[in-house]
């Protein structure tokens, strides 16, 4: 089979009359819709046409000879003149069906394999299935509440399931995708208009009581606004206070956060960086797990904070610095039992 389809070339865009640019999926079916639609309509019209003409051609006039030889009841008409017309008609038949079959093929092989950037430069998401939501995780390590692609470029897909079988799709872009435990699905489409569409993204398998409420939006931005978006979304806010719940504005020397998996995401600040107590940090461009480590001044009376960081879409965290020396009853109630020195707030997708 493999060597069935590298035998047929993947049409390009100019051959399936795109003008400009790669095809989307809804351009293909679009076509391939629309040559179906013309040659049926076509083969209709002449086929009605051809029978209204012998139908009047071959009509009972009543104008006979007495010696007219006509056919009896049951008998075989003859005359054909050998067969040619239906021989003719069958081999043009036959020619228009196979290339009708190959260039649709060639064109669902294009849907297949999607256009030539789709590796290099394709926004590439992995979708997992949940009864009764999707989520999604970007290569880069976000995870947004709802699938955000920029408009006019190819977004690569790949689907599976945690629990049971579901079925990914999105009607306006025509494209679907089976969501199968232990599986993984690939697929892509390309959105053109930006917009947000809301429960754009269904599940097309019938997967429990929830099935129907299984959506999802659709959010397209335009390739600037998209960028912004990216850049919104790796936006970490993080504020220090003191045991009485007050703004820390000295005293701490260092704030480092390293990636846990991907080496090079290493980001360091100094205690000069802080504004009232607070940093924020716009420039990480790789959510996951990170280390968090805030080091005091060597004459600070805190001690150091280390721990780990989830980072998945814009957060606000607040850590509180505790002091070594603080007697239980002058910090006992503020810090509400919390011996980790740490009060995280959470972040928001």
């Amino acid at each position: 089979m493999n060597t069935i389809y590298s035998a047929l070339p993947t049409p390009t865009p100019l051959q399936m009359g795109s003008g400009a640019g790669e095809m989307t999926r809804v351009d293909v079916f679009e076509e391939i819709f629309l040559v179906f639609l013309a040659l049926g309509t076509l083969v209709g019209v002449l086929v009605v046409a051809y029978t209204l003409y012998n139908a009047y051609k071959y009509r009972d006039t009543g104008d006979r000879t007495d010696d007219e030889n006509l056919p009896a009841l049951g008998e075989l008409p003859t005359g054909g003149g050998s067969g040619k017309k239906l021989f003719v008609s069958f081999a043009l038949s036959a020619a228009v069906v196979i290339a009708l079959i190959a260039w649709t093929y060639g064109m669902l092989l294009y849907v297949e394999d999607g256009p030539d950037e789709l590796d290099e430069d394709s926004v590439q998401v992995d979708v997992q299935g949940q009864t009764f939501s999707w989520t999604y995780q970007y290569e880069n390590g976000l995870e947004p509440g709802q699938l955000v692609v920029p408009a006019g470029e190819p977004v690569s897909l790949n689907v599976t399931s945690i629990d049971v079988w579901h079925t990914f799709g999105i009607s306006q872009e025509r494209v679907k995708a089976d969501a199968i435990p232990g599986e993984h699905d690939e697929t892509w489409f390309t959105a053109d208009e930006a917009g947000t569409y809301e429960g754009a993204i269904e599940c097309f398998e019938l997967c429990g009581p929830g099935h129907s409420n299984m959506k999802s939006d659709l959010v397209v931005y335009e390739q600037d606004r998209y960028e912004e978006w990216v850049d919104e979304q790796f936006t970490l806010n993080i504020t220090l206070q003191d045991g009485n719940e007050e703004r820390v504005t000295s005293g701490v020397d260092e704030l480092t956060l390293e990636h846990t998996e991907e080496d090079g995401h290493d980001y360091s600040y100094d205690g000069s960086e802080f504004e009232n107590g607070s940093i924020t940090i716009n420039e990480i461009d790789q959510g996951g797990t990170y280390n968090l480590t805030i080091t005091p001044e060597d004459d600070s009376e805190f001690e150091p904070i280390e721990e780990e960081l989830d980072f998945t879409g814009p957060a606000e965290e607040t850590y509180t610095l505790e002091s070594p020396n603080a007697s239980s009853e002058e910090s006992g109630g503020n810090n509400g039992g919390d011996d980790t020195g740490s009060d995280q707030q959470g972040g928001e997708n």
